[in-house]
């Protein structure tokens, strides 16, 4: 397709007959319940993700309370039950995957940023975009529902193994069960159809002049997170159905019994459950890539190496997954193949964090917000990775396996994926959102606040984990090894550094939405920076571009070029004398 046609490609494939910036003024509902503007479902995705955190941080506060001070009443909470335990341990895990990082990483900020980043005015297929928010709620609302039910919320771990997730006997929560086996293959549905959505709007409505190596690095890495959830979702949700058959109408299909396998669901979870992890580990990237060339004024070091180093790392993720299952009476000659690929996978992904270090070097360095938040990206990330090396070695990890020193080591890849890249995203673009500025102290205030008190959380559990101290555990004083010198502090230490993290989130909340109602009016592009997003009005209004489609001359990082007396270039600004 000509770079004329990719910027046409948008107001012919969304619908919209009118020209960009002459829409009509729709009402209430249509404009904030039955959007098909990508900005708008970008803020529903964004919003509904916000609230789910509320969720999985409230049970995560209610458990680790109970671990450090077990048999007591939790303020809040009450009395923690061994089943209450199970679901609140369970509804952590599967909300703060799949209903926070998942929506918010990929969802709320695709939806928000890809149109306007590669200048074209809505996904090409805004209906289905609709459609896709809808039934990611209903999702939500499936999840949440199984609280109220006879037995309550399922108990049988995020990662529902058969046989306890099977059969209600060893769950006690069997209509719970079913309905978040019900939700996860909802969710999965509505992202099926944002992965279509953001695949085709990038392929066919890049504006005038926009070569695919002129896209973003954010931009790149959510569509090729997209295409690796839509790769590698199928066999899970294929298990789904035979799980709530096992359920349900008792068919054997992890039954032994009956002639089924438990370790099916286990390959059938994983395949689709590492790749998930670099689903969500891709977009991250892109945000930390975008963050730390607007605020060291570089062009992003290697840019094309990046791009293939990503595409490399979703094919190898698809050969690791059995590194989850060591323990689980594999072949141990195929435990050392898994070995191998889980250490060479480590490679292209080290690779990408060394050539943002490169980046980094030499550059006229501002410590903003969103600058400490991609930092800090760097540097937790490192250590989730370096700890993981030892978890890839089949005989390490048989001593390690379901223990905290596992918690600790997918925390430490998981937190700054889902929530220190998020919070980078969020400062950074809140200005194009909002049309208005945070508060750089309370910004700062939050980061510190939530860092500090995040490695005083997992740097214990490391050491608990070393110690052999199992995970999934609702009271260590049934067990005397667990309760040597020093453990039980280490615990109580872990659980009230989670609280003052929690703590520190309503500094976040209280900057956001007064911000976002009375914070200072921003520029239209407060950071100059280069990206097409800045190009437009902030907030954008329906249609993106009032004045037009942009057209392209450059790529996205063009910092600190010789040639131009300012120290950015954006990609839609004309070369002199054109």
């Amino acid at each position: 397709m000509s770079s004329t046609a990719h910027g046409h490609a948008a107001s012919v494939g969304n619908g919209h007959d009118a020209p960009a910036g002459h829409h009509h003024n729709p009402g209430f509902i249509e404009k904030y319940l039955w959007s098909t503007d990508h900005k708008m479902i970008g803020f529903q995705y964004l919003f509904t993700g916000m609230a789910m955190a509320l969720i999985g941080g409230f049970t995560v506060y209610a458990f680790r309370m109970q671990i450090a001070f077990p048999g007591m009443s939790i303020p809040g909470y009450g009395r923690v039950t061994a089943g209450d335990y199970n679901a609140l341990v369970t509804t952590h895990g599967t909300v703060m995957i799949f209903w926070v990082a998942m929506p918010v990483l990929i969802a709320a900020l695709g939806n928000y940023l890809i149109p306007l980043m590669i200048g074209c005015d809505d996904m090409v297929f805004p209906r289905l975009n609709r459609l896709s928010y809808q039934i990611f709620l209903v999702s939500a609302l499936v999840l949440i529902s199984s609280f109220f039910v006879e037995g309550g919320a399922f108990g049988g771990a995020w990662t529902s193994y058969p046989p306890l997730s099977s059969k209600s006997q060893y769950n006690l929560t069997g209509v719970g069960s079913t309905l978040w086996v019900v939700a996860v293959a909802l969710e999965f549905v509505a992202f099926l159809l944002g992965g279509i959505n953001f695949v085709t709007t990038v392929m066919n409505s890049r504006a005038p002049g926009m070569k695919l190596w002129d896209v973003p690095i954010v931009v790149w890495m959510i569509v090729l997170a997209s295409i690796l959830f839509m790769a590698s979702v199928g066999p899970l949700v294929a298990g789904a159905v035979m799980l709530i058959f096992d359920q349900n109408f008792h068919t054997g299909f992890f039954d032994p019994v009956k002639g089924g396998d438990p370790v099916l669901w286990q390959h059938l979870f994983w395949f689709f459950g590492h790749p998930e992890v670099y689903v969500v580990l891709l977009p991250a990237m892109g945000i930390v890539a975008e963050v730390i060339t607007v605020f060291s004024r570089k062009r992003l070091f290697a840019q094309r190496t990046v791009i293939m180093t990503a595409i490399a790392v979703g094919i190898i993720s698809f050969f690791v997954w059995a590194h989850h299952q060591f323990v689980a009476g594999i072949d141990p000659r195929m435990a050392n193949v898994f070995s191998v690929t889980t250490l060479i996978i480590s490679i292209p992904v080290a690779e990408m964090v060394f050539v943002y270090i490169g980046t980094l070097y030499g550059g006229s360095i501002r410590l903003t917000t969103p600058m400490l938040w991609a930092l800090a990206f760097i540097a937790e990330f490192l250590l989730g990775g370096v700890t993981g090396i030892f978890l890839g070695a089949s005989g390490a990890d048989i001593y390690f396996h379901d223990t905290y020193f596992v918690l600790a080591h997918f925390h430490y890849t998981f937190f700054p994926i889902a929530f220190i890249a998020v919070f980078a995203a969020i400062t950074h673009w809140f200005p194009k959102m909002f049309g208005r500025t945070l508060n750089e102290t309370f910004g700062k205030v939050h980061f510190w606040g939530t860092v500090i008190p995040f490695n005083c959380i997992f740097i214990p559990l490391f050491v608990l984990g070393v110690r052999g101290d199992h995970r999934r555990i609702y009271d260590y004083r049934h067990f005397p090894d667990s309760m040597q010198a020093g453990m039980q502090d280490l615990r109580v230490f872990a659980t009230l550094s989670l609280v003052v993290l929690l703590a520190f989130q309503v500094v976040f909340l209280v900057n956001f939405f007064y911000s976002m109602f009375k914070g200072p009016k921003a520029p239209a592009n407060p950071w100059h920076a280069n990206t097409l997003e800045w190009a437009a009005p902030s907030p954008p209004p329906h249609g993106n571009f009032p004045e037009g489609l942009p057209t392209v001359y450059r790529g996205p990082y063009e910092y600190s070029h010789p040639d131009r007396k300012e120290d950015y270039w954006p990609q839609h600004i004309a070369p002199e004398g054109a």
